[in-house]
């Protein structure tokens, strides 16, 4: 059995309150107390994945004009990205473990994406 559940629905749904929570935990948290890049690095992403929400074409994507593919490629990437902040910018502490817990969750649901169909057109 394929253990990759996350479809493109799923994923979608997913889009708009990771962004938010990429917005304002590091309000909550106090992000910030091993580097000030720290917390402005999850704002700017926060704000990156909110505008790569809206322009997916998936089902609330609100414009669809970047495919889907490209979307999880970009999250493949902040998925790394967040994995080694810890270790490229010296953050520690709550920073580090902020980092570490959603690169780890981006790469977990990436890695349970389940693949769409592929439609093949039959000639007639």
């Amino acid at each position: 059995m394929d253990p990759r559940f996350v479809t493109k629905n799923i994923h979608a749904l997913l889009d708009y309150p990771v962004a938010i929570a990429l917005l304002g935990l590091p309000f909550v948290l106090k992000l910030g107390g091993s580097s000030p890049l720290a917390f402005w690095l999850s704002v700017i992403t926060g704000v990156a994945a909110l505008v790569l929400t809206i322009l997916t074409d998936h089902k609330l994507g609100v414009f669809r004009v970047l495919p889907y593919s490209v979307h999880l490629a970009v999250d493949g990437l902040v998925a790394g990205a967040f994995l080694l902040a810890p270790a490229l910018f010296g953050f520690a502490g709550v920073d580090a473990l902020y980092y570490w817990i959603n690169g780890a969750a981006v790469a977990i649901v990436i890695g349970l994406h389940k693949p769409e169909p592929v439609s093949v057109a039959v000639p007639a």
